[in-house]
C-alpha cells in the first residue's frame, strides 16, 4: 500500500502538512479549515499511522521525506512535532521540492544533552520506548497527556486528542518504536545555517514537549521568523488555529507575493 494523502483547500499556495507521533493527518483539521482560502493542502498520514498503517514504508526522516515528495508537488512543508523533523529533513535534502518550511511546535533535536539544553530528558524518551512493549495504549495515553499540558484548557484538549488518536485505526507498534528512536537520536541542528528556503517557526508559549527557546534558537540559525502563540501548548491548532494561520501569513506571502494577508 502507498501513503495515504488527502487534498484540501483551494488557495494559491501549495502546502504539505505532516502530523506528529502516534497521530494522523485528520488531527490537523482545524488548521486545514483556517488555511483553506490561502492554500491547497496535501495532508499526509505518515507511514504506520492512520490510513497509512499498512504501507510498509520507513518513518526514517530521509526515506519518509523522499516518499512524500514523490506524491506531492513542490510546496511549503509544514510539520507538527515529529512531522517537523521530517519536514526539516526535506527542506535540507530536497530544496527543489520544498519552497518554504513551517515548523509547528517542532525542533531539530528532541532530546536534551550537554550541547542542547532545550530538549527533553532522554530517560523520559527511553521510558516511552520500554513502556510501548508492555502497555501500548497506556503509553500513548501518557504521551497525549504531555501534549495537552500547558494549553489553556488541558482537559478539553486531552479529550479531543483521545477522540482523534484512533479515529483512523491504531498506529503500527513497529513504526511507533521507530518514531521513538527518531526522537531519541534525530539531530539536524548542524544543517540549519545551510537551510536555503524561507522558514517560519511557530511555538506554543506553554508547550511542555518542545520548548519555545529551542524553536527561537533554531529560527536564529537559519534567519527564519519566530512566533509564539499565547496560551497554547503543544497542539496550538486546537483553539488557536487562526493564530497559527496568521503567523504563517508572511511565509505564504513570500512564496506567493500576491497572497492576501
Amino acid at each position: 500500500m502507498s501513503l495515504y494523502m488527502e487534498k484540501h483547500g483551494h488557495g494559491p499556495v501549495p502546502m504539505v502538512l505532516l502530523h506528529g507521533w502516534a497521530m494522523h493527518g485528520g488531527v490537523l483539521a482545524p488548521l486545514v479549515e483556517a488555511l483553506k482560502e490561502h492554500c491547497t493542502m496535501y495532508v499526509v498520514d505518515l507511514p504506520g499511522h492512520g490510513y497509512s498503517r499498512d504501507c510498509g514504508l520507513s518513518l526514517e526522516p530521509s526515506a519518509c521525506a523522499a516518499a512524500i515528495a514523490a506524491i506531492t508537488p513542490p510546496a511549503i512543508w509544514l510539520g507538527w512535532s515529529l512531522g517537523g523533523l521530517i519536514a526539516l529533513t526535506a527542506a535540507l535534502d530536497l530544496p527543489q521540492q520544498v519552497h518554504g518550511l513551517a515548523m509547528l511546535c517542532a525542533t531539530p533535536r528532541f532530546v536534551r544533552d550537554a550541547s542542547w539544553p532545550y530538549g527533553n530528558d532522554a530517560a523520559m524518551v527511553q521510558q516511552l520506548a520500554t513502556d510501548l512493549e508492555t502497555d501500548y495504549h497506556g503509553t500513548i495515553e501518557r504521551f497525549l497527556t504531555l501534549e495537552a499540558m500547558g494549553s489553556a484548557d488541558p482537559r478539553a484538549e486531552l479529550r479531543q486528542l483521545r477522540t482523534l488518536v484512533f479515529a483512523r485505526g491504531e498506529p503500527d507498534l513497529r513504526v511507533l518504536q521507530e518514531g521513538i528512536r527518531i526522537l531519541d537520536t534525530g539531530d539536524r541542528r548542524d544543517g540549519l545555517p545551510d537551510l536555503s528556503v524561507p522558514s517560519a517557526w511557530i511555538a506554543g508559549r506553554r508547550d511542555r514537549l518542545v520548548h519555545p527557546q529551542a524553536m527561537q534558537w533554531s529560527a536564529s540559525q537559519c534567519a527564519g521568523s519566530y512566533d509564539e502563540i499565547d496560551h497554547a501548548g503543544h497542539a496550538p491548532f486546537f483553539g488557536h488555529a487562526d493564530a497559527v494561520a496568521q503567523a504563517l501569513q508572511p511565509l505564504l506571502a513570500h512564496i506567493h507575493p500576491g497572497q492576501a494577508r
